[in-house]
């Protein structure tokens, strides 16, 4: 799918990173015939999205996009609005839908697969990027993009230069590294002039002073009002269940709060919890590891980023997509959902940048028992083994 031109292998469109937005890229682009090769430095794509929603994978809301909008919050919520406009959740699960997998809402509104496997998910992706011949070539870390002044980019990599006009870099944050998400898209946007916003964690649990992790064994605490003070004024409430846990404090109404102090930049804060009419305060030691954060507050500023294109002001046509920008969302579908969104509008605008566009592709949605699903095992051996080089 790759053709040599005066020894300069070339494609339309060099996706780099196998996260959760480059496969959603990289399906998208299947869809519309692009002639597409995907780069991911680990040997197994999208393996945060198999941990997502502890391994249930939580795919995005039920909620309405403006209310969505007003939890992503500023800078983010601004910034998505074309994406997730163009791209809501209700449209996202239609195409999950039309295409073979099947999505219900619980009642909390988190939208999960059918069966609540993440690795349903995962073989969903790997299945139609099979399908439509797009190359996904694993163990292949991209090095460096170079614009070229006769047009497009180059990709390096350790063992092969790859040129195609378009380039959409997808590789995540910075939160849980062994997955693969170490920085590599925030350093190569950084080298061709982009600015990074500082990197903090979101969606993490808080320290607690040893004597109060001695005097609270771990539990939780199903229905929690969390209100986030800082000089004496709440600045910000969250809800949901707590958990205590053997470090500290966790459970989504306090992760999402971790996420509002990094946005806010708050250095003093404590905790006021309301339950059952009861009110206590918590005041934390210290925010969790980055590494061990759901999801990176910071990454590449969005003001060098057009958000209706997801093109770089700078480069023409180096895009990016997913949480390799500085964007995030509490916990609840909201960070699939940005990712997913970007990600499609992204492929939307390279569509229309590709000299002489292909046929869109017609596929048969795959059904459960079919032959296609069926030969899911083969087509991922034959995946890994003939897709390694271009």
């Amino acid at each position: 799918m790759v053709n040599n031109n005066m020894n300069q292998q070339t494609t339309d469109l060099i996706i780099i990173g196998g996260g959760a937005a480059g496969l959603m890229a990289g399906v998208l682009a299947g869809e519309l015939g692009l002639r597409t090769v995907i780069l991911e430095s680990k040997p197994k794509p999208a393996r945060k999205l198999l941990m997502c929603g502890n391994n249930r994978c939580n795919l995005t809301s039920a909620l309405p996009v403006q209310k969505m909008l007003a939890d992503y919050g500023d800078p983010v919520a601004p910034f998505l609005e074309p994406a997730l406009t163009a791209f809501p959740p209700d449209a996202l699960r239609a195409w999950f839908h039309k295409n073979g997998l099947q999505t219900k809402a619980q009642h909390d509104l988190r939208v999960y697969p059918q069966s609540e496997k993440a690795a349903d998910v995962h073989h969903f992706f790997t299945d139609h990027l099979a399908e439509y011949g797009v190359s996904l070539m694993l163990n292949t870390p991209a090095r460096e993009v170079v614009p070229q002044k006769s047009g497009g980019l180059v990709v390096k990599t350790d063992n092969f230069d790859l040129h195609a006009p378009c380039v959409l870099v997808a590789t995540g944050g910075v939160s849980y590294p062994k997955t693969g998400s170490v920085g590599d898209g925030q350093k190569m946007a950084l080298a061709l002039g982009h600015k990074i916003t500082p990197y903090r964690p979101g969606l993490a649990g808080f320290d607690m002073p040893p004597k109060w992790i001695a005097a609270n064994p771990v539990s939780s605490l199903p229905d929690v009002t969390v209100n986030i003070v800082s000089n004496g004024k709440t600045v910000a409430t969250t809800h949901g269940f707590l958990e205590i846990e053997k470090y500290g404090i966790g459970g989504p109404a306090i992760t999402n709060a971790s996420r509002i102090i990094a946005r806010l930049n708050l250095k003093n804060y404590h905790f006021e919890i309301e339950q059952d009419g009861n009110r206590w305060t918590l005041d934390p030691v210290q925010v969790r590891p980055l590494k061990e954060a759901m999801v990176t507050v910071g990454g590449i500023a969005l003001n060098g980023i057009n958000s209706h294109t997801m093109e770089s002001k700078q480069i023409s046509g180096l895009f990016f997509a997913g949480e390799v920008l500085d964007v995030d969302g509490p916990s609840g579908g909201y960070n699939l959902q940005a990712a997913f969104s970007t990600a499609r509008l992204a492929i939307e605008t390279i569509s229309k940048k590709i000299p002489g566009q292909r046929k869109v592709v017609q596929k048969k949605p795959i059904r459960k028992n079919s032959p296609q699903q069926n030969r899911r095992s083969s087509n991922e051996k034959r995946y890994h083994k003939n897709r390694r080089r271009p």
